[in-house]
């Protein structure tokens, strides 16, 4: 049956953001002052630097103008004939985007998401050449160890925004004082409100050592760092690099594969003898998923983005189909009635891509990391290299559960390892409290 959003309420909308949850935000925020300066959502650049290592103000305001425009080319969209299968077999279903797009462009609003955000600290700053947006949200509780979180593709900042107040603020949410975080959650480069890099060389290595100069450039002499999706080989690099600081990361999509088992994936061969059961169901999960092009849309972005990038950029329904494409949203119904996986909340997602026009500068980190090679290989994130403390956490819903055998063998100072029973690849997005539970259960060995 065809859900739709059209003609929604302006009281439904306000529904997906309760008053618990600004609550909740807000905590986040005691004792910070947001800048009060305007910064256009296409221009994060126009407030010059004195220095080069300034820190900016900025705050997300997107012009009328770009609204309309976003509306205007929703309301021209030509739709495809219908799949012809009772699946996702083909991509996408029409009568699940349709509506959610039809409700993009009618009751869809934005300035809600510019309120989740600016609710925040947030800056700016240039670092090798390039803006770097980032939230920065301080704990009330003294000694509170710093962590800094790397969001993914097709996420953004706001798939952490709601682990914010469980992080920094842990006595509101059951927990220690002992166990607060400074959190800082960049935008990648060319994601966001970040700078778009014009040479090549952006890739998760070069992000790291951002990250680090981020950190130092923030007055942090101890931190930790997070990642899932992107942020996993972004963290896994910074764990290589081992700057001076850092004391250990966590991952949640860990490289855990191991070359052999890659080896056999790689030509579709059957399930190698002797493996344990997680084992097999891990290999099965991934065979299975190559079969099926679950990662289709990543070997398009890591061999030709410029080419997939022209449909993206010039219409919103095909990047919404794009995005939403992804195996990491499968599961997610868009559903008025689900708070955390509602249509406000994948739209939010969707039109900041849009309004900063990132579809292809955000693809070309894939054609960086090598044609859009799979980052569950631990070859490929060169895990030997890594001897800090690593701690993974396995969510259900992701597309392969990391066995702890493989784990342990791919990292040698594995420092923790937790299977928990719900959450997906989003998982500071679905499951916020769950996720900052693991981040203080994971990291309390290292304040």
């Amino acid at each position: 049956m065809t859900t739709s959003f059209k003609g929604l309420a302006s009281k439904k909308r306000h529904e997906v953001i309760d008053q618990g949850r600004r609550k909740l935000i807000a905590s986040a925020a005691i004792g910070l002052v947001v800048a009060a300066e305007a910064i256009s959502v296409l221009r994060p650049n126009i407030v010059s630097a004195a220095t080069a290592d300034t820190i900016r103000p900025f705050r997300a305001n997107a012009s009328d103008e770009d609204l309309s425009d976003l509306r205007r080319r929703i309301r021209m969209t030509r739709w495809p004939d219908q799949e012809t299968v009772a699946d996702q077999s083909q991509g996408i279903q029409l009568s699940n985007l349709r509506p959610l797009v039809e409700y993009w462009g009618t009751d869809y609003d934005w300035r809600k998401a510019e309120e989740k955000l600016n609710i925040f600290p947030q800056y700016v700053t240039e670092i090798e050449g390039l803006d770097i947006h980032f939230l920065h949200v301080r704990s009330k509780h003294p000694n509170a160890l710093p962590v800094i979180i790397t969001h993914g593709w097709p996420g953004s900042v706001f798939e952490i925004l709601k682990a914010i107040g469980p992080l920094t603020d842990p006595t509101t949410h059951g927990a220690s004082a002992e166990d607060a975080f400074d959190v800082v959650v960049p935008s990648m480069p060319g994601y966001g409100f970040s700078g778009k890099p014009t040479t090549t060389g952006w890739g998760p290595d070069h992000t790291a050592r951002i990250w680090v100069e981020l950190m130092k450039r923030l007055g942090y002499q101890r931190y930790v760092a997070q990642g899932g999706d992107w942020g996993s080989p972004v963290s896994s690099a910074m764990a290589r690099l081992a700057p001076k600081g850092l004391l250990g990361i966590h991952i949640n999509l860990p490289a855990v594969v191991p070359p052999e088992i890659a080896a056999v994936l790689a030509v579709g061969g059957p399930a190698p003898d002797g493996l344990t059961d997680k084992e097999r169901a891990t290999f099965e999960a991934l065979s299975t998923a190559a079969k099926m092009g679950n990662r289709s849309y990543a070997t398009m972005m890591g061999t030709r983005p410029q080419t997939v990038g022209y449909g993206l950029t010039d219409s919103p329904a095909g990047l919404a189909a794009w995005m939403l494409g992804h195996p990491g949203f499968s599961r997610w119904t868009y559903k008025a009635s689900d708070p955390e996986k509602s249509p406000d909340e994948v739209l939010d997602d969707i039109t900041l891509y849009w309004l900063t026009n990132s579809a292809v500068s955000s693809a070309r980190l894939y054609w960086e990391y090598g044609g859009g090679r799979s980052p569950a290989l631990a070859a490929g994130e060169k895990t030997s290299e890594i001897t800090l403390p690593v701690a993974i956490t396995v969510f259900p819903g992701e597309s392969y559960r990391a066995p702890e055998t493989w784990a342990r063998r791919a990292y040698s100072n594995l420092s923790y390892f937790h299977e928990v029973d719900k959450g997906g690849h989003f998982a500071a997005w679905e499951e916020p409290e769950l996720f900052s539970a693991e981040l203080r259960a994971a990291f309390r060995p290292l304040r």
